[in-house]
């Protein structure tokens, strides 16, 4: 160039720099909750539970109250986007919210929306530490309030991504792959049933299916189990989840049959979420992985579980434990301690998704991640401008800037509550 030329370029170089230095103020933050289907529904609609009294309706002793089965939206799928604007740009996030999804719309337009405006959007883990701090000397540390934060937070990185013109993995630091393999979930009443699916997944191009292993602990959910792994030997493994149904003593025995049954991967939640001091004798008694951390909503807690080398592989839900500065740090501090990871994803929408894809290949503890087919559903691609990249037995994170998520809003209105 000459120095003419050069000379001439200055001030537009330096506008440019001045427009890159310069806040990227946050202006609003908005919250919306949507429901599908979505048509009139009370509270009472919403929500569905066992009767108080209930009982797990196992043999024997296995015949005890319920308490694990939680609260569940009666056949309706909930959550809560978030969409935050700063300056020209905006960013999506999303909360894990199936049941009461006016909470988590509340505590951010009340509590955290007021603690964010004005402030720099660019300044993501800041903010998240200036929002997590809100409520933490008063003991609010997991539930509403990081699935609250946790959609902050993805629509934070989602509008860093579209300021840097980077997808979300590169901001994280790159990926170690290219795709993350997915697994789906299986049902059916009997063992044929059962092992039916379980083949079909497999000629679908799917290395691991997952399964209820139920609380009755009966002989016919056992059945259902060998039937399943049976199909799948020697193509994929089985994954079994129990959703704490069992006491320390059961699960101990259970767990040596699951181990003699060779095509089991994992495990999860196979003991209450509060009976986290189990844990490790469970895993010290078994040859099969054990899973948790879906329950669980932040880096302390995981910390815990490490410690005590509770589990082999961690599960948190990216919607649920604070966001993706969360997550990435549970991820992290799974691979101090050569524990895997792999994403929980529940019932939700397109952010939630791709947020989970771009930290999955970020990460390289990542083995393989919930929702092979959450795409097809009502929240899944039928809501957007250009489809998520799932495939059978695998998910690619978009190489667009942010999340890559852009809804087709003529779509989503019809799913927004109100």
């Amino acid at each position: 160039m000459l120095r003419r030329s050069f000379l001439s370029s200055i001030p537009s170089l330096t506008a440019a720099f001045a427009a890159a230095s310069s806040p990227l103020k946050i202006t609003r933050v908005e919250a919306f909750v949507v429901r599908t289907p979505n048509t009139a529904a009370s509270a009472a609609d919403l929500m569905q539970m066992p009767a108080p009294g209930a009982l797990t309706g196992g043999p024997g002793l296995y015949n005890r109250l319920d308490h694990a089965t939680p609260s569940r939206s009666r056949h309706f799928s909930q959550a809560v986007l978030v969409k935050v604007t700063a300056g020209d740009l905006y960013g999506w996030g999303e909360c894990h919210a199936p049941a009461a999804p006016r909470v988590h719309q509340t505590i951010i337009t009340d509590m955290l929306t007021p603690v964010l405006l004005g402030q720099d959007a660019r300044d993501v883990e800041a903010l998240w530490d200036r929002m997590y701090s809100t409520q933490r000397l008063r003991g609010y540390s997991t539930g509403f309030h990081t699935e609250a934060i946790a959609g902050i937070d993805i629509a934070l990185w989602d509008i860093l991504g579209k300021y840097t013109n980077q997808p979300l993995y590169r901001l994280l630091g790159g990926k170690y792959r290219d795709r993350i393999p997915t697994y789906l979930g299986i049902g059916g009443a009997t063992p044929e049933q059962v092992a039916a699916e379980a083949t079909k997944a497999m000629e679908q191009g799917y290395a691991a299916v997952k399964m209820g292993l139920g609380k009755g602990a009966g002989t016919r959910d056992m059945n259902r189990v060998a039937a399943a792994a049976a199909a799948v030997k020697g193509k994929g493994q089985l994954l079994l989840d129990s959703l704490g149904a069992f006491k320390l003593h059961e699960a101990v025995q259970l767990g040596r049959e699951l181990d003699r049954l060779g095509s089991i991967g994992w495990w999860e939640d196979a003991l209450m979420p509060e009976d986290t001091i189990s844990y490790p004798k469970l895993a010290d008694a078994m040859d099969t992985a054990i899973v948790a951390g879906e329950t669980l909503s932040n880096r302390f807690q995981f910390r815990d579980l490490f410690a005590a080398k509770a589990v082999d592989i961690v599960n948190p839900d990216v919607c649920r434990a604070g966001g993706i500065t969360e997550c990435r740090k549970i991820a992290v501090l799974a691979d101090v301690h050569s524990v895997l990871w792999s994403p929980h994803v529940s019932m939700g929408t397109a952010p939630y998704m791709s947020a989970s894809i771009h930290l999955a290949v970020a990460t390289p503890n990542c083995v393989i991640m919930e929702g092979g087919n959450k795409h097809e559903g009502a929240f899944g691609n039928s809501l957007l401008a250009a489809p998520l990249d799932y495939f059978p037995g695998y998910a690619m994170p978009s190489d667009r800037p942010g999340l890559g998520v852009e809804f087709n809003m003529a779509q989503l209105q019809k799913l927004i509550v109100g």
